[in-house]
C-alpha cells in the first residue's frame, strides 16, 4: 500500500496534468472559432463559382455539336482502373479518435477496392505517417527528353496501393495557392488519365455535434454543385453528448451557423432567363473556371476538417480533464483513509503501553 507522501505526490503530478489539458482545451475552443470564421468566409465564393458554373452549362452543351467530343476532360466518365485517394488528417495528436477514424475510413476504401490501382495523397501528418508505415512509396526517375526537359517519370508499382505525396504542415496555415496547386496536380493527372477518379476522405462539419467522416468523389465531375458522396459515417449518440457537453463548458454553441440568406442570395445569380453572350469560347471558360471550382472543393474540405479536428481535440482533452478531477477524488480518500489508519495504529500503541505500565 502506498504510504502518505506517495499518494500526495501523485496527487499534485495529477493536478498539473489537469492544469495542462485545460489549458489545452481552452486553446482548442479558441481555434474552433477561428476554423469556423475561416469557414464560413470562404462559403460564398464557392457559391458563387458554383452558381457561375451551373449558369454557365444550362446555356452551353456540354459536348461540342460540331466535333461531338466534350468541351472540358473533368466531364468525361472512365471505368476505374486507378484511383486517387486524398486523405486529410491531422498533424498533431491529442483529439481522441479523429485520426484514427478518417484513417479506418480510408482503409475500409481501400480494402473495398483492391482490383483497383489506388494512388494516396496524405495532406496531415498523421495520415502521411500512416500510410508510409503500410504502403510503399512511389519510385520516380528522372529522364531528359529530347527538346533537353527534365521530367519525373514513374517507375513500375510495387503494390497496388502506393504513397504518390504527402502535404504535412498544410492544415496548420491553410492557404489557398497551396489548395490550389494540390488541385491543378490532381486534374493534370486526371487530363492525362494517369487517374481515372479521384475521392476525398475528410471530416464534414456543421457543428460540434453534427458532423461526419465523408468518403467523396472529387473527379470526374457529374453534376456542377451537387456533393457525390460515396461513404459516410456517422457519430453515435454517446459521441455527441460527450461532444456537447465540452462545447458548452467552453461556450461553443451547438447549432450550426445558419448561413442561409447568404446561400440564397449566391443561388440567384444566374438564374435569370436570358441568354448571355459569352466573348470568350466555352472551352476556354471551362479551361479557366473548372479548376477554381475544384480547388474550392478541397479548401472546403480542408477548412472543414481544420474545424472537426479542434472540436475533437476540445472534446479529448475536456474527456481529460474531467477523468484527473476523478482520479484526484480517488486519490484522496485513499490518501485520507492511510493517514486514519496511521493515527488508529499509533493510539493503539499508545493506550496498549499505558496499559501494561
Amino acid at each position: 500500500m502506498a504510504n502518505v507522501l506517495d499518494l500526495r505526490r501523485r496527487i499534485r503530478s495529477v493536478k498539473n496534468m489537469r492544469q495542462i489539458t485545460k489549458a489545452m482545451k481552452m486553446v482548442s475552443a479558441a481555434k474552433l472559432r477561428r476554423a469556423q470564421e475561416r469557414a464560413l468566409a470562404a462559403r460564398p465564393y464557392a457559391k458563387m463559382i458554383t452558381s457561375v458554373l451551373e449558369s454557365l452549362t444550362r446555356r452551353v452543351d456540354i459536348i461540342d455539336p460540331e466535333t461531338g467530343n466534350l468541351r472540358h476532360p473533368l466531364f468525361a466518365t472512365r471505368p476505374e482502373k486507378k484511383v486517387l485517394l486524398i486523405i486529410i488528417s491531422g498533424d498533431k495528436g491529442f483529439a481522441g479518435a479523429f485520426n484514427s477514424n478518417i484513417l479506418k475510413t480510408a482503409f475500409q476504401f481501400i480494402a473495398g477496392n483492391t482490383d483497383k490501382q489506388i494512388d494516396v495523397e496524405a495532406v496531415g501528418r498523421k495520415g502521411r505517417d500512416m500510410m508510409r508505415r503500410r504502403h510503399p512509396a512511389a519510385g520516380y526517375t528522372e529522364q531528359t527528353d529530347e527538346q533537353g526537359n527534365i521530367r519525373q517519370v514513374r517507375n513500375d508499382r510495387q503494390s497496388y496501393v502506393e504513397v504518390t505525396g504527402d502535404h504535412p504542415g498544410m492544415l496548420g496555415k491553410l492557404e489557398v495557392s497551396r489548395v490550389f496547386e494540390l488541385a491543378q496536380s490532381v486534374i493534370s493527372r486526371y487530363c492525362h488519365e494517369e487517374i481515372d477518379a479521384a475521392y476525398i476522405v475528410y471530416n464534414e462539419f456543421k457543428s460540434v455535434i453534427s458532423q461526419r467522416l465523408v468518403v467523396e468523389r472529387l473527379l470526374p465531375i457529374m453534376k456542377i454543385g451537387v456533393p457525390q458522396i460515396t461513404g459516410a459515417v456517422e457519430p453515435t449518440e454517446a459521441e455527441k453528448e460527450r461532444a456537447a457537453e465540452a462545447a458548452l463548458s467552453a461556450g461553443i454553441t451547438l447549432e450550426p451557423i445558419d448561413t442561409a440568406a447568404a446561400d440564397d442570395e449566391a443561388r440567384k445569380f444566374g438564374t435569370s432567363q436570358v441568354d448571355y453572350i459569352y466573348e470568350q469560347p466555352a472551352e476556354e471558360l471551362l479551361n479557366g473556371l473548372l479548376p477554381q471550382y475544384v480547388s474550392s472543393m478541397l479548401y472546403h474540405a480542408m477548412t472543414e476538417s481544420v474545424a472537426a479536428e479542434h472540436a475533437a481535440r476540445m472534446t479529448a482533452m475536456d474527456s481529460a480533464s474531467n477523468n484527473a478531477s476523478d482520479m484526484i477524488d480517488a486519490y484522496t480518500l485513499e490518501m485520507n483513509r492511510v493517514r486514519q489508519a496511521a493515527i488508529t495504529k499509533e493510539i493503539i500503541e499508545i493506550v496498549s503501553g499505558a496499559a501494561a505500565v
